[in-house]
């Protein structure tokens, strides 16, 4: 990762998966500007190798998946007279973060322990599939600092939970815990903490088991189309379903159904 010193995140690949770790356990995972340079140098990774077909995301220690923002360095920021953010990235170190890079075409799955809260709460809506522990937290506490869910919760939020629910939290600050957020359908699945990684390894072995193609497809399609007029969505040419309809991919399933074996699949 870029930078001296010590690393605020840890990125590594296993059999196709990237381990993707904020790792400042002792500011609870807050992110400074280094942290979103090195989590945009992951994600580049990411997207790029072909090798790794899901990404999951998560905070080292056991208290927190990220706090968000480092309040500390916008204060100093701040105090020396460094321009104040809004909505969204751009210009800033690691842009575009995770919740903007809206043509990341892989599945990334939270994995959350502790608290989410800011932008640690927007990291996780960002994702696609949320696995948290049972005693995690998750809150938009912005209206009570002076500031806005800039990372997109503000958006995402809205869009994710009725609004008047969705409301209610983004005004008031309020904490949710994982089992309302599991029952608003925030969350996929809540487990106790010493099932956490039991949990999180059975969705991606679940995740590898599918078609890449296929995979990007999906996600493509599924994303893009979520604002469209149905009859539009069915109009629309999409980049990854035109690569996985004619990928040798697409035999491959349906012969290897009739053969009866697990497919082979090749990406291409």
């Amino acid at each position: 990762m870029s930078g001296g010193g010590r690393p605020r995140v840890r990125y590594e690949k296993k059999d196709g998966v990237a381990h993707v770790t904020i790792d400042r356990p002792g500011v609870l995972n807050a992110m400074d500007l280094r942290t979103h340079e090195e989590l945009g140098e992951a994600w580049d990774d990411f997207e790029a190798d072909d090798e790794v077909r899901v990404a999951v995301l998560t905070g080292a220690g056991d208290r927190a998946f990220s706090v968000g923002q480092d309040l500390r360095e916008r204060a100093r920021l701040n105090a020396s007279g460094t321009p104040p953010t809004t909505f969204g990235s751009r210009g800033q170190p690691g842009w575009p973060r995770l919740t903007e890079r809206f043509g990341l075409s892989k599945p990334v799955v939270a994995r959350v322990d502790g608290y989410a809260l800011g932008g640690g709460f927007e990291l996780a809506l960002a994702c696609d599939i949320i696995i948290a522990s049972d005693r995690s937290v998750f809150a938009l506490p912005e209206v009570r600092l002076g500031l806005v869910p800039g990372a997109g919760g503000a958006f995402r939020l809205a869009r994710q939970l009725p609004l008047k629910i969705a409301m209610g939290y983004l005004l008031t600050g309020r904490r949710m815990t994982a089992e309302t957020a599991l029952r608003w359908g925030l969350l996929n699945e809540v487990v106790p903490a010493d099932r956490l990684d039991a949990c999180v390894a059975e969705w991606t072995g679940d995740l590898l088991r599918g078609a890449p193609l296929a995979a990007r497809a999906i996600k493509e399609s599924v994303m893009r189309s979520l604002d469209m007029p149905l009859e539009e969505a069915f109009d629309t040419s999409f980049e990854w379903e035109r690569r996985r309809m004619h990928s040798e991919d697409a035999v491959e399933g349906p012969r290897a159904f009739a053969e009866q074996r697990e497919p082979r699949w090749r990406g291409r």
